[in-house]
C-alpha cells in the first residue's frame, strides 16, 4: 500500500477553495455581487475575478504553458486594483466563466507536472521567483482560502448569510435570536474589555 498522494491531496484543497468563493455569490442580485462593502472597495465578483487572476499566472505563466487569452487588467498599463472588481462589460456569468476555464486550465498544469517541477514567477522577487509546483499550489491554497475568508465576512455583510457551504456548515446550529444574543454578548465584552 502507497502513501497519502499530496499532489491529490492540495489540488482537493485548491478546488475546494474554488468553490467556497464561487459559492458566495449564489443566490444574490447582481447589485450585492458587485457592491464594495468596504473602504477597500471588496466585493464578491472582483474576488472571483482577483481568483481568477492569480490562478492565470500562477500555474500557467508560471510553468511555461500560458492561459490562451490575456487578461487586460495585468498589462502594465492597466490601473491599479483593476483585478478586484469587474466593469460593467464584465457580466457575473462571464468572470465565473473565466475563472473556470482558468481553472481547468491550472488543473491541467498541476495534474501534468511532478510536485518537484521548477517554474518562474516573473513577478516576484528575484530570490523568490524560482519555485516549484508543489510551492505555487501551497501558496495558491493559501490564497484562495484568505479570498475565501474575505467573501465569507462580505456575503455576511450584506444579507447575513454565513458558513462554508449552504446552510450555514461549520456553524453552530441556532436560530436568529441566538445569533444576535451572541452578538451582543460578544459586544459586552468588547466595550468592558476597553473599559478597563
Amino acid at each position: 500500500m502507497t502513501g497519502p498522494d499530496q499532489k491529490a491531496d492540495l489540488h482537493g484543497y485548491l478546488r475546494a477553495a474554488r468553490e467556497a468563493v464561487l459559492w458566495k455569490l449564489e443566490g444574490l442580485p447582481e447589485y450585492d455581487v458587485r457592491r464594495p462593502v468596504v473602504r477597500t472597495g471588496t466585493n464578491l465578483l472582483g474576488l472571483v475575478k482577483h481568483c481568477a487572476t492569480v490562478e492565470w499566472g500562477h500555474f500557467g505563466g508560471t510553468f511555461g504553458r500560458p492561459f490562451e487569452e490575456k487578461l487586460p487588467w495585468v498589462s502594465d498599463d492597466a490601473e491599479p486594483n483593476a483585478d478586484m472588481w469587474a466593469t460593467a462589460e464584465e457580466s457575473r456569468e462571464w468572470v465565473i466563466d473565466l475563472y473556470r476555464r482558468i481553472a481547468a486550465h491550472s488543473d491541467t498544469v498541476i495534474d501534468a507536472l511532478p510536485l518537484d517541477a521548477v517554474g518562474h514567477v516573473p513577478w516576484w522577487p528575484a530570490d523568490h521567483s524560482e519555485v516549484t509546483l508543489h510551492r505555487i499550489l501551497v501558496h495558491t491554497i493559501a490564497e484562495a482560502n484568505r479570498h475565501a475568508g474575505h467573501a465569507d465576512v462580505v456575503r455576511e455583510l450584506i444579507d447575513g448569510s454565513a458558513g462554508f457551504a449552504d446552510g450555514g456548515a461549520f456553524l453552530p446550529p441556532e436560530d436568529d435570536s441566538w445569533w444576535e444574543s451572541h452578538r451582543d454578548r460578544l459586544e459586552r465584552v468588547a466595550r468592558q474589555a476597553g473599559d478597563e
